[in-house]
């Protein structure tokens, strides 16, 4: 069923190229990727809970020789981490040098939002191998490019590109059906990262949630987090509050788009930036997150 773990899919994109996808792409339903090339297999992101994490091994373990020997986590949230200790015995865990400082800060932090998921064995497993410069993979036939172009979803997401393949893992820079997030990132920065992921001229983009599509994606993207931008210059312009603005304005033209609340956390990141803050600059996430709940009318549902 939709939402269950059974229901996650293992899709080839491409010679030894494989997407993993969680419907409905919802809170913590994320997507993660595996290249099988030249015998030592590389996954990029895991899974939220212990029984997702199990299935996408199941799931590798199908398609791949052995265990992974990589494992490339995007940027630090964990729905994309939390899987880490299920491969680590075997694989190298590689991050961004400060998506391993912001796992080790926030820990299991994110269980807490929704207690009633039935989250199982976690622990964090911290990246052991970290960069700060773009590096490569080179996985038989198969080149990984590494790169972190700036802050967008977070102030340190990875992208991985396979420049022979045109293939693209995004992380939660891109979505597909489901709404941008920039609770810790930026909306401007979220803009820029894009605009430089469509200079590469991908063919296949994976999105950290969602369906796996094309550069029609970015376009989708760039086009929300702009209406977010027009939403705030109209906002200030009239004296409201993010979250007024945010209920004024409705999710409309963006309504097809899941978990719309996070209208309101992206609305503060660009309040904050029209008045002169930096991409990434500190904000009271608690106090966002709360915002957003009410703005939703309760918790947002998560099945993971």
């Amino acid at each position: 069923m939709t939402g269950s773990p059974s229901a996650a899919r293992l899709q080839e994109i491409a010679e030894d190229v494989y997407a993993y996808v969680q419907p409905d792409g919802g809170w913590c339903l994320n997507n993660a990727g595996l290249i099988t090339a030249g015998g030592s297999p590389a996954l990029i992101d895991t899974a939220a809970t212990e029984a997702r994490a199990l299935a996408l091994r199941k799931a590798v373990g199908d398609v791949a020789p052995r265990a992974p020997r990589y494992v490339v986590n995007t940027h630090p949230h964990g729905d994309h981490t939390f899987g880490n200790r299920f491969f680590a015995d075997e694989a190298v865990i590689i991050a961004h040098e400060a998506t391993r400082a912001e796992m080790d800060l926030a820990g299991l932090h994110l269980t807490s939002l929704w207690p009633g998921v039935c989250w199982g064995d976690l622990s964090v497993e911290l990246p052991t191998l970290t960069f700060r410069e773009p590096i490569t993979l080179h996985l038989g036939d198969v080149r990984a490019e590494l790169m972190h172009l700036g802050t967008a979803h977070t102030t340190n997401d990875t992208m991985v590109w396979l420049p022979d393949q045109r293939v693209l893992f995004t992380g939660d820079v891109v979505m597909s059906g489901a709404t941008p997030f920039c609770l810790t990132g930026s909306v401007s920065g979220s803009i820029s990262v894009v605009e430089r992921l469509r200079a590469l001229s991908p063919k296949i983009v994976v999105p950290g949630h969602g369906p796996v599509g094309g550069p029609e994606l970015l376009d989708t993207t760039e086009s929300y987090l702009r209406h977010v931008q027009r939403l705030a210059a109209d906002g200030i312009a009239e004296g409201l509050t993010p979250l007024r603005t945010a209920r004024e304005a409705g999710p409309a033209p963006f309504a097809h788009l899941l978990d719309s609340e996070r209208l309101v956390p992206n609305l503060h990141r660009a309040f904050a930036e029209a008045a002169g803050a930096a991409p990434g600059h500190p904000l009271d996430i608690g106090e966002l997150f709360s915002e957003m709940v009410d703005f939703h009318g309760g918790l947002p549902h998560c099945a993971a």
